[in-house]
């Protein structure tokens, strides 16, 4: 079987992005809450509830958590990095989203110091 096609069980994936506890218990909870916040990932159910991974769902996780743990991003940002087609870590690194949004942000209040300085100029222009 190809390395790609490889399913992983919940636990596994825990491990793998080293989500355990102090007492080294998979804290299978955050991928379920992660589940349920991000259409992304739908890992496939079988037997119930037993959830299987792929490497593409795998890359996807990690993306996440990086974003949230160690960006310190909310997820409704990291959700706008994944509706912009991201879904892995080299995707973020050679996209920098934060960037992008600090310089529209900046362009934008850029525009309205200079729109307060014309009322302020047109202003002046009127008093004399």
């Amino acid at each position: 079987m190809n390395k790609n096609n490889k399913f992983l069980k919940i636990s596994e994936v825990t491990k793998i992005l080293g989500l355990v506890d102090n007492n080294n218990k998979n804290m299978t909870h955050i991928l379920r809450f992660w589940e349920k916040n991000f259409k992304e990932i739908n890992p496939l159910k079988l037997n119930g509830n037993t959830r299987y991974y792929n490497q593409e769902l795998l890359e996807k996780l990690k993306l996440i958590k990086h974003l949230l743990k160690e960006k310190g991003m909310t997820i409704k940002g990291v959700k706008l990095v994944l509706k912009k087609g991201i879904y892995s870590l080299d995707d973020y690194h050679s996209f920098n989203v934060k960037d992008d949004y600090l310089k529209k942000n900046l362009i934008e209040r850029t525009k309205k110091i200079l729109n307060k300085i014309r009322k302020i100029k047109n202003g002046k222009k009127n008093t004399h």
